[in-house]
């Protein structure tokens, strides 16, 4: 009894009651949304709210758990659990589909989704490898075999297929950029053909934010012109052939430049970034408009021609967006209280999937613009906590799962809020603590929890 108290003594207290806080919000929303007057009972397991809540009760007794056992075994075990998630990641892929996608383990009459216990595998197998690994000597092989640590779940997820959890696992990318961690080794061997050259630091290592962000402007750009077509000179051209144009054009004003201003010494290695980034531009638009208009499903492709404002369909396949767009600004400043929702009210159904992923919706229209400035603040203390708590660490394996943690839930509240709003795809991500499922409550509580334990012993790690 002495040790349990000594342990919950030196657990972070404020980010416990922040999680708390949440699975309170999201219960009490699930009763309302869910709530059936033949059965008013919330511990009535026949309804939705009765199972969030037996889920809550199993979450937290695996969580009370986790604190009782050594930080140190996380670690020694990190590779075993990585490795049994993908099994599972495999085997779920026979599976029956469900809703169209094979992401459902059945175990009786309940159903767990692999992927996300992956997150959490994904987390510490990276934090330990990344640990393990001294990224003062990075080379080719190290960086690529922890590049795999996070693109194995990645494909298995694709193949479900399940976007939404495939671009939460893009968050770890971040992780290691936090560490240091550059793909100059990459970068350097794939121009080991050029001995000439003297890079101190690749282009890419030393200009890796403002080159993330340029791709993410050229993969918009080219979602964007995809099914779009232009009569330049009268010549027809595709949305993707109107902006390679566009691309070569600037590539030849920098040739220029480089050619006629640009300083001797640096003129190779500039043409050669140049060029670099000239095929990659062209590999990245012709990938992502073949992919668009050849292999994404019709609901995929009208989902983001929604989210762009290239159609409008407001009563069909922009339904759910609309209806939940609807339901936020229907609760106004103070909302329409509590268990008076009516737009995103499981009973009228103007809003599919209210208790799940579009949760953000009912406690908006009952708590209104005031309760929603409370719920997001509370989700950004719990991130700043996350991010203060990883950089307070001593330990490297501690500290990348923390950041793991971070990225992960502000993935979530970030894409699944911009959903709620109509500022994202409707791609089906779970808002933290709050949405109803079982696996959702289960993985996000395991996962605080092991990072809760391992800061609780933080001052047993020496220096």
């Amino acid at each position: 009894m002495r040790e349990t108290k000594g342990v919950i003594s030196r657990v972070d207290l404020p980010l416990l009651a922040g999680i708390l806080l949440l699975m309170l919000f999201g219960i009490m929303t699930v009763y309302s949304v869910a709530f059936n007057p033949e059965h008013p009972s919330l511990f009535d397991t026949s309804q939705k709210y009765g199972k969030q809540i037996l889920w809550i009760g199993v979450s937290l007794f695996l969580g009370f758990l986790i604190l009782l056992i050594e930080a140190d075994v996380y670690r020694k075990f990190a590779e075993y659990i990585y490795i049994v998630t993908l099994l599972l990641l495999v085997v779920v892929l026979f599976m029956p589909p469900v809703h169209g996608a094979r992401a459902w383990l059945g175990i009786g009459g309940l159903g767990i989704q692999p992927a996300e216990f992956a997150k959490i595998s994904t987390a510490l197998m990276l934090a330990k490898w990344v640990d393990d690994t001294n990224i003062k000597l990075q080379n080719t092989r190290s960086i690529s075999e922890t590049l795999a640590i996070i693109l194995l779940p990645c494909i298995l997820v694709a193949l479900q297929p399940d976007a939404g959890t495939l671009l939460v696992f893009t968050s770890f990318f971040f992780v290691l950029y936090r560490e240091g961690i550059s793909f100059d080794p990459i970068v350097l061997s794939l121009l080991r053909y050029f001995p000439r050259l003297k890079f101190k630091n690749t282009w890419l290592g030393t200009h890796f934010v403002p080159f993330f962000f340029f791709l993410i402007i050229l993969a918009f750009l080219s979602l964007f012109l995809s099914g779009s077509t232009f009569n330049p000179f009268g010549i027809k051209l595709s949305g993707a052939l109107f902006l390679i144009f566009i691309i070569t054009f600037i590539a030849l004003v920098f040739l220029g430049f480089i050619l006629f201003f640009g300083y001797p010494r640096n003129k190779t290695k500039n043409l050669i970034v140049l060029l670099s980034s000239y095929l990659f531009s062209l590999f990245l638009v012709s990938s992502i408009s073949f992919i668009f208009n050849n292999l994404a499903a019709p609901h995929q492709k009208s989902r983001i021609e929604l989210v762009l404002g290239l159609k409008e369909d407001p009563n069909g396949a922009d339904y759910n967006r609309n209806r939940a767009m609807a339901a936020v600004g229907s609760g106004k400043f103070l909302g329409k209280g509590y268990r008076k929702a009516s737009v995103s009210s499981m009973r009228t159904n103007h809003v599919p999937e209210s208790e799940t992923d579009f949760i953000f919706c009912p406690f908006a229209e009952e708590w209104g613009f005031l309760g929603n400035v409370v719920l997001i603040s509370l989700y950004l203390f719990i991130l700043f906590r996350i991010f203060s708590i990883a950089e307070r660490q001593r330990s490297v394996f501690f500290r990348v799962y923390a950041y793991c943690v971070g990225m992960v839930m502000f993935y979530h509240f970030a894409i699944n809020i911009g959903m709620n709003i109509g500022f994202a795809p409707v791609i089906g991500i779970p808002l933290p603590f709050m949405s109803y499922g079982g696996s959702s409550m289960m993985a996000f509580t395991i996962m605080v929890f092991i990072l809760l334990k391992l800061d609780s012993q933080r001052r047993d790690v020496l220096r």
